[in-house]
C-alpha cells in the first residue's frame, strides 16, 4: 500500500470515527440522499454530518470511487498534463511548466496527476496545481499562517488547501509564490 493509499484509509477511518457509522452505512446515507453533483453531495456532508470541507470531499470520492487518481489511472503523466491543459485551458500550461521546474528545484517529492489538476506530495500534500476554470489557474498551498497579502486568499478549514494564489500568466510564478510553496514543501515532511 502506497503513503497516499495509507493516508486516505487513515482519513476514511477517522471520518468513520467521527460520524460513528460504517462506510457502507456512509455510502448507504449518501445515495439515500438522492443528490448526484459533487459538490452538493459534499456539502450536505458538511452541513448533516459536521465534516470538514477535506473529510466530506474524501468520502464523496470513496463512496463513488471517483477521486480523480481512478481517472487518471493507467495514463502517462505527460497523457493526464495533455488532458488537463486542452481547448481552452491549453494557455494555462506555460504556467505549470515553469512552477515545476521551479518546485523540481526544491528536491524530492511526488507528482500525482489527477483529473483536473496536480498534486504535489512529500509526506503530505504541500501544493496542487492546475486551471480551476476555462480562465483561472490556482495554485493551492498547504502552509500555515502566511502573512497576510493580497495575493494569498486564506480557505476555509477544512479545505484541500490553506491557500489559493490565482494565476493569469506565467510571469507571475515569481520569487515570491516560489518561497510560499517551498515553506509548504518543506512543512510537508
Amino acid at each position: 500500500m502506497s503513503i497516499i493509499d495509507k493516508a486516505v484509509q487513515t482519513q476514511l477511518d477517522n471520518i468513520q470515527k467521527k460520524t460513528g457509522m460504517s462506510l457502507k452505512e456512509l455510502s448507504s446515507f449518501v445515495k439515500k440522499s438522492g443528490l448526484s453533483k459533487h459538490g452538493e453531495i459534499r456539502d450536505m456532508l458538511k452541513e448533516k454530518l459536521g465534516l470538514g470541507h477535506g473529510d466530506a470531499n474524501a468520502l464523496v470520492h470513496a463512496v463513488f470511487e471517483s477521486d480523480g487518481t481512478r481517472a487518471a489511472e493507467g495514463k502517462s503523466e505527460d497523457a493526464v498534463l495533455d488532458e488537463i491543459y486542452s481547448g481552452a485551458k491549453t494557455g494555462f500550461r506555460p504556467i505549470h511548466e515553469k512552477l515545476m521546474k521551479e518546485i523540481q528545484k526544491f528536491g524530492e517529492f511526488e507528482i500525482i496527476p489527477k483529473k483536473g489538476y496536480v498534486s504535489l506530495r512529500r509526506k503530505k500534500q504541500f501544493a496542487m496545481i492546475g486551471p480551476k476554470t476555462n480562465t483561472r489557474f490556482e495554485v493551492g498551498i498547504n502552509a500555515k499562517e502566511f502573512k497576510k497579502n493580497a495575493r494569498l486568499l486564506e480557505q476555509p478549514k477544512g479545505s484541500m488547501c490553506n491557500y489559493i494564489v490565482n494565476v493569469s500568466d506565467a510571469k507571475e510564478v515569481d520569487a515570491e509564490l516560489i518561497a510560499w510553496i517551498k515553506s509548504a514543501f518543506e512543512g510537508a515532511g
